[in-house]
């Protein structure tokens, strides 16, 4: 059993153990090396482990998964267990035998059909947490955070890889991405598609990265790349299942205005965006073209980590009317349409008020607040509307 001690406590243990309360299964899924085995090791310390990813695990729980799941009469951690199938409709035989909860604890990747097969045998019997890498408050725990560091945060980005004590001062974040995208990304965009053609698919991240934080042109992004607008789609739901990327939706009601239907397209990692940016450094991000989109891009994802932490579904959304006034972030709360607008900027302006406002005479009645975040250091409230500084997502999520 290895010490867990050195490694950061993640805000998604609250949910967890909140959730083995009233499930029988609970199922981590999340991006590649986002931290899900660490985690559900740490929370439950006394539960025997198996990753389905060892041969030998794997071809018992195949040939035999009566007897696998025999050797766990008080549950265990079941780690990548999507590669063995035919374990789930045998789990849903012993957790309906014993009725006790929190009993496994299964993590897995959702492009290869977890929740798929959670649907299929286990409907009902799994509270799910997504994980995602992590968030600023997370970071915190392992070193101290000031205003300069904005630029070095996003060009690092939040993969716990980066952040362990014994090896991140020799680990250098474009040696990790690099072999991170080899390693899991192509192999798992193979396994899935099938592509042959690896060059045309590299080209078709990298034109992805580009347009992070813009509004998502299906047709024009499929031309960019000489490739057909239904493989180009494809594409794009693997990587959005890979939790590479997130395609934001629209705010789906119309307030009798004509409005944008594109989504939005967003990396849910800043560093991965850099790696395939080729952005070589924190210096480099402050100075480049792309360097405001990264920031909107930071501050989604650190709003999605929020959520997800929480065990809250990831309903986020934009708003843009016809005339190009657009609210970055919309989200519902008790009923109301709360705004917030993204700024990379330093310097409060008054004008990066006039999204929220306008957005505010559509909702009416069911608008409920404005917060605008921003890349400087101080928070304050003017004209009924929250800035916050980007140091506030240590604590708090706007």
């Amino acid at each position: 059993m290895p010490a867990f001690h050195d490694y950061i406590q993640r805000d998604a243990l609250s949910a967890l153990l909140r959730l083995s309360q009233a499930f029988s299964v609970i199922a981590l899924t999340g991006p590649r090396q986002s931290g899900k085995t660490t985690l559900a090791r740490s929370a439950f310390p006394n539960k025997p482990y198996r990753t389905l990813e060892d041969p030998e695990t794997r071809q018992l729980a195949l040939s035999d998964p009566r007897a696998f799941l025999a050797q766990f009469p008080d549950g265990a951690v079941l780690d990548e267990i999507q590669r063995a199938p035919e374990l789930f409709s045998y789990l849903q035989g012993v957790v309906d035998a014993q009725q006790r909860m929190g009993l496994f604890i299964i993590t897995g990747s959702q492009q290869f059909g977890l929740l798929e097969a959670i649907t299929q045998s286990l409907a009902g019997r799994v509270g799910l947490i997504e994980l995602l890498p992590l968030r600023l408050g997370e970071i915190a725990q392992r070193q101290t955070l000031d205003t300069t560091q904005l630029n070095t945060l996003m060009f690092a980005g939040g993969y716990p890889a980066l952040y362990n004590a014994t090896r991140s001062q020799a680990l250098q974040p474009s040696d990790w991405f690099r072999a991170y995208v080899s390693t899991y990304v192509e192999r798992d965009v193979r396994h899935v598609l099938g592509v042959r053609d690896l060059a045309s698919f590299e080209r078709f991240v990298l034109m992805c990265a580009s347009r992070s934080g813009q509004l998502l042109n299906l047709q024009a992004l499929a031309a960019d790349c000489g490739i057909s607008a239904s493989n180009a789609r494809q594409w794009l739901s693997v990587l959005e299942t890979s939790y590479v990327i997130r395609l934001l939706r629209p705010w789906h009601e119309n307030f009798g205005k004509r409005l944008v239907k594109m989504p939005k397209l967003y990396f849910l990692d800043t560093g991965l965006l850099c790696w395939l940016l080729r952005i070589e450094s924190p210096t480099a991000l402050a100075t480049h073209a792309m360097r405001g989109p990264m920031f909107e891009t930071w501050v989604l994802t650190e709003t999605l980590k929020h959520r997800l932490n929480q065990g809250l579904p990831a309903d986020v959304y934009f708003w843009r009317d016809n005339h190009g006034i657009e609210v970055d972030l919309l989200f519902q709360h008790r009923g109301l349409l709360h705004a917030v607008e993204i700024k990379s900027g330093t310097t409060f302006s008054q004008d990066w008020l006039k999204g929220c406002q306008r957005f505010a005479q559509y909702a009416g009645p069911r608008y409920g607040a404005s917060t605008v975040v921003y890349g400087g250091e101080h928070s304050f409230e003017t004209q009924a509307t929250h800035v916050m500084s980007w140091l506030g997502f240590k604590q708090h999520n706007a």
